[in-house]
């Protein structure tokens, strides 16, 4: 599938800015054009562009002296120079200074796109790989953390399964328990420590079409961007963990194909007749209640039966009372350290009483995020009742339902305006499985805003 970006293009030739700014919208980016250098720096910093085209000779500023000055000011965009100058010393100027790639006029259209294509799947790349590297270091709090009964006995089944190495495994739990948690153990203890792919798709984030091409694979040809053959993520997972996050959203007609490759343990490219063979084991996780859904007809009841063989149910926190202050305690200690703030010693007898008796209908993910804004934006030396949010003290209705802007109570000691920010973005993304359009929804802003906020703060991946 075609990665598509966001290009900034600096011509001051308009025949032949207009002419790749067609060609870029054609091949679906988003694209900015300047023909002048007129506040050329604060225009590409305010776009926050993927890739910056930039000709070599312009008006007021050379492209070189942009490209210079996109590096000082750490501008993140990589950096295309058009160029009708073909000398090698001209290159390794561009190349020194950081471009990551240059062309030649008069250029191919087609060897343009092919550019930009292989840059934006390297940035793509990149980010992925960043963001892995930051989900390593904040592994303290990818563990599954419980005194409960029930948390006790979902480990020892966790452990059951993964010794006996099933192929297939359902995991339900309401939204914020932890599913992901148990996903990421179940694949450790399978893995056996080796380093053996765990390779998540969200169903419900792409359309029934791209989400089969994306499990499956295509085969060259088979639709207007598939210009090469490409492995689905059965064949990138073959020998790991495939995680089907929202299982329940997967439309009926794809649900019939999944099926078939559960079965079989063969899958088959889109436009493709070769049957490839996959040892992987598919984890599929869900907040509804398929058993509803199967009645209602959403849901195949072959494919159910196929999946519930071996289910691993994760109870809401609020069943599991003796969970709550020990996870609380955890993500206290995480946090101290990572806002370098230690002064938050724990939480009184009366907070705890409060909390443990607390519903907590976001779950885990709600008693995180509590935890953290208690962190950032009271840090007391011991939480007290009134540093709890009001509907933990019972004196006010839910936050989420009632709050107004106008609520929020700035500390005697201030806060960090930009690490605010940037934790409610990290935030928003949780919320929405790192939806970037629905994530941007739920803090009102524009998506381009929002994008350019999350480069901003580093976590675009």
């Amino acid at each position: 599938m075609q990665v598509n970006g966001r290009i900034f293009v600096v011509e001051d030739d308009t025949f032949i800015g207009s002419m790749l700014v067609r060609a870029l919208k054609n091949a679906g980016h988003a694209v900015h054009y300047e023909s002048t250098t007129k506040n050329i720096i604060a225009a590409i910093s305010n776009w926050a562009p993927d890739i910056t085209m930039l000709d070599n000779n312009l008006p007021g500023m050379s492209g070189l002296e942009i490209l210079a000055e996109i590096k000082k000011q750490n501008i993140s965009t990589q950096v295309i120079m058009l160029t009708a100058d073909d000398t090698v010393e001209t290159s390794v100027k561009a190349m020194k200074l950081g471009a990551i790639d240059y062309l030649t006029k008069p250029f191919n259209m087609d060897e343009v796109l092919l550019v930009l294509a292989r840059v934006l799947e390297k940035e793509k790349l990149r980010h992925e790989v960043g963001y892995f590297r930051k989900r390593c270091q904040h592994r303290n709090l990818k563990q599954i953390i419980g005194q409960d009964p029930a948390t006790q006995a979902l480990l020892a089944e966790i452990q059951t399964i993964a010794q006996a190495g099933v192929d297939t495994v359902l995991v339900t739990g309401e939204s914020g328990t932890g599913k992901e948690l148990v996903t990421g153990h179940l694949h450790h203890l399978l893995s056996n420590g080796s380093q053996t792919p765990l390779i998540r798709i969200n169903c419900a984030a792409l359309p029934e079409s791209l989400l089969e091409a994306e499990l499956f694979g295509h085969t060259k040809g088979t639709f207007t961007d598939a210009s090469h053959d490409k492995k689905g993520l059965f064949e990138l997972a073959d020998g790991g963990c495939l995680l089907l996050d929202e299982i329940a959203e997967m439309k009926v007609e794809l649900q019939s194909k999944l099926l078939r490759a559960l079965e079989d343990r063969r899958i088959r490219r889109v436009g493709g007749q070769e049957e490839i063979p996959v040892s992987v084991t598919v984890i599929a996780t869900t907040n509804q209640d398929i058993r509803s859904l199967v009645d209602k007809g959403d849901f195949r009841l072959d494919l159910f039966y196929r999946l519930n063989t071996f289910h691993l149910q994760v109870s809401a926190l609020h069943n599991r009372q003796n969970d709550i202050m020990p996870l609380a305690e955890h993500f206290l200690a995480h946090y101290n350290q990572r806002y370098m703030k230690d002064r938050i010693q724990g939480f009184s007898t009366a907070s705890q009483e409060l909390m443990v008796n607390y519903k907590w209908p976001g779950n885990v993910r709600e008693l995180k995020n509590v935890v953290e804004r208690l962190v950032v934006l009271k840090n007391p030396s011991m939480i007290e009742p009134h540093h709890l949010p009001p509907e933990i003290v019972g004196n006010d209705t839910p936050c989420s339902d009632s709050m107004s802007y106008g609520s929020f109570i700035l500390p005697p000691e201030g806060v960090d305006i930009e690490e605010l920010e940037k934790n409610l973005i990290h935030q928003a993304m949780e919320q929405t499985n790192n939806t970037q359009k629905k994530a941007a929804s739920l803090l009102r802003m524009k998506y381009d805003t929002f994008r350019y906020k999350l480069k901003k703060h580093g976590l675009l991946g």
